[in-house]
């Protein structure tokens, strides 16, 4: 009974929900604009490392690193932050803010945390279904952010979502997300590059249902940078020079995507010249 009502609920929010699809022109075959993502922020400060730092503190510090990267070495990627100070924001204003700026990649980046204090490593998640209930709760535990917002019972921008109720997280099983397989073969070049210059091990790539990836209409990930309750993680995510491993680590998986877009735009640009010569050598032909 408790399965059929939740597939009840979920059908009806189905339909209530915002169509992000529809508020741009397709996306994901180019990089022009990367929007990122330093989560938490203001009254939000995330999760706690020990009384020795906030997660609001180490994604701002990332996400600056990590746009400063991409404005220094990709010239034609326009980057654009959801904040660049600590500023509180409401979690739909975040993808709001990246399908406005029309953008091909939105990045949010986070810190984990755990009662397990030995549980380490970073995480890279796409938009998807909750494979495992640890990637449940890494999804609530990011999604109760919304608790901080005075009117998020009401506020139209989360179709009636409730983040204490375990039928509301069913939901995302239903949301088709036409980014899929670029959200995750970009999430597969974070783990590989953050792994390659961090000191923090990757978990790997997974899928879970965040509010903040939901309405997104691009390509997009959420970076799980590391746990601030494993003493390992968190020492090395306060650091200056640990910050910046892993905002290099980020930017050389953009780097590495724009190239691998470029690529394919080139292949299909040379077939359709090739095509089109053909078409006009036939046409001479015939006359």
């Amino acid at each position: 009974m408790r399965i059929f009502i939740a597939s009840i609920l979920c059908t009806l929010m189905f339909f209530l929900l915002p169509s992000a699809t529809k508020k741009r022109h397709i996306a994901g075959n180019e990089l022009k604009t990367v929007v990122i993502d330093a989560g938490h922020g203001g009254k939000d400060p995330g999760c706690n490392g020990a009384d020795e730092i906030w997660e609001k503190e180490v994604t701002l510090a990332i996400a600056l690193k990590l746009g400063k990267f991409i404005e220094d070495s990709l010239p034609g990627v326009k980057v654009v932050y959801t904040r660049k100070t600590d500023k509180f924001l409401e979690l739909w204003e975040r993808p709001g803010l990246a399908n406005k700026e029309n953008a091909d990649l939105f990045i949010s980046i986070h810190c984990n945390s755990n009662t397990n204090t030995s549980a380490a490593g970073s995480e890279t998640y796409f938009m998807g279904v909750h494979k495992t209930a640890g990637n449940l709760e890494v999804s609530k535990r990011e999604n109760a952010a919304i608790t901080y917002e005075e009117n998020y019972q009401t506020n139209e921008n989360y179709g009636g979502f409730d983040p204490n109720s375990p039928e509301s997280h069913i939901i995302f099983t239903l949301v088709q997300n036409a980014f899929l397989q670029q959200s995750l073969k970009f999430s597969q070049l974070v783990e590989a590059k953050t792994t390659s210059v961090s000191k923090i091990k990757s978990r790997g790539v997974k899928q879970a249902g965040f509010l903040v990836l939901w309405q997104t209409a691009m390509p997009s990930v959420l970076v799980e940078t590391g746990f601030l309750t494993n003493a390992s993680d968190r020492a090395y995510l306060k650091t200056e020079t640990g910050q910046k491993t892993i905002a290099k680590g980020i930017y050389r998986a953009v780097r590495d995507y724009k190239s691998d877009l470029d690529k394919a735009a080139a292949v299909k640009a040379s077939k359709t010249s090739s095509d089109s010569t053909a078409k006009k050598e036939a046409v001479t032909k015939k006359k």
